[in-house]
């Protein structure tokens, strides 16, 4: 069995400084989904690992963000520390509170009371944005390398899913007391599924055999005969995305996109996670149950069995991981071990340890 990284990369603040700088601001990372901002003017402030931005839809329908900080006295143009502030929708203008210099939705500097400047020096600090499935990235060190790069083959291999298409029917946000590798590690192997996850096995007998390995994730994980979705009986009024081949509409796959974006594709419905490292041991999870459009509108439309499977499936996922968490602050512990049932955990230690430029054992 190999190591995995030593426990201070888990539970250290230096350590999630370096990640921030070589991972998070380094890397296209996950910052929602395009219909999060529908309409001209529609703004959030996102925290990725402590940094503050601003993303707003402008006049012209382009979506923009911007670090969310005034150029004038540094003053933060939309409260990242109050909830009901942090999205909304803007008129025709994004306004400082301090001075009132205000911005057009394109970041660029409109006016100054009382005062005359140079507007072109004074910009917004623009960071670049760029989205796949309708998922929005964004690249706060505006290093070089496109989003295409960094995905690699992912949207190849699902590529019958529509998930641009898809719109978000249900959400649920978790703060879990884990650091965020803890959570990839849990989400890329089953070793743990039998037991931990009873309700998952039985949808998926798959999971409990020979402790989850020789899974064939490219091809798909079969289920239970007779089921066929995630939900609690593995079955749903549905219909299937259009397009799927047979495999995709009777097996389960899934795929983590580094560094922030887990998943799981289903026939149905998508539940896709996004990270939000917030500390060495918290990690805020936005899962979000994604569907089609013709399904949503359909009169006996109900999102809540495959979200109420999913909930029970990432309680018990959170626990064992703030368990893990936990655990690894005892004396004696210096790292753990991948069984072979764990190697595509490995791909995290691997994705890790080249990003912060270490070695590993």
């Amino acid at each position: 069995m190999e190591k995995t990284l030593h426990r201070d990369l888990y539970i250290e603040g230096e350590w999630f400084a370096r990640e921030r700088e070589n991972i998070f601001f380094g890397e296209w990372t996950c910052i929602g989904r395009d219909e999060d901002w529908p309409e001209m003017g529609d703004y959030q402030a996102i925290s990725i690992a402590g940094e503050s931005l601003l993303a707003i839809r402008g006049d012209d329908d382009k979506l923009r963000a911007f670090f969310n900080v005034c150029r004038h006295r540094g003053c933060q143009l939309v409260d990242s520390a109050d909830p009901e502030k942090q999205k909304g929708r803007m008129q025709s203008n994004i306004r400082c509170p301090y001075h009132s210099w205000t911005y057009r939705f394109d970041g660029s500097l409109h006016f100054t009371p009382h005062l005359d400047v140079e507007k072109e020096k004074y910009h917004l600090h623009r960071v670049p944005l760029d989205t796949w499935g309708g998922f929005v990235f964004a690249n706060i060190s505006s290093k070089d390398g496109s989003l295409a790069e960094q995905l690699g083959p992912i949207p190849q291999r699902v590529r019958r899913y529509p998930l641009a298409d898809l719109e978000t029917a249900k959400s649920i946000d978790y703060e879990v007391a884990a650091n965020w590798k803890v959570i990839l590690e849990n989400y890329n192997e089953c070793y743990h599924c039998a037991g931990v996850h009873p309700e998952l096995c039985k949808i998926v007998p798959e999971f409990r055999k020979n402790g989850g390995a020789g899974l064939d994730w490219e091809s798909g994980i079969p289920q239970k005969e007779g089921t066929d979705t995630f939900t609690m009986s593995g079955t749903a009024n549905r219909p299937s995305f259009p397009g799927l081949n047979q495999a995709e509409k009777t097996k389960h796959f899934g795929e983590l996109i580094y560094p922030n974006l887990m998943l799981s594709l289903s026939r149905d419905h998508a539940a896709a996670f996004i990270l939000w490292p917030a500390g060495p041991e918290k990690t805020r999870i936005e899962c979000r149950f994604l569907f089609h459009p013709e399904a949503i509108v359909q009169p006996d439309f109900d999102p809540s069995d495959a979200a109420d499977f999913w909930h029970i499936t990432n309680l018990q996922d959170w626990g064992i991981c703030e368990r893990v968490q936990r655990g690894m602050h005892s004396r004696p512990f210096e790292s753990g071990y991948y069984a072979p049932m764990e190697d595509l955990s490995l791909d995290i230690r691997h994705y890790v340890s080249s990003r912060l430029g270490i070695t590993v054992d």
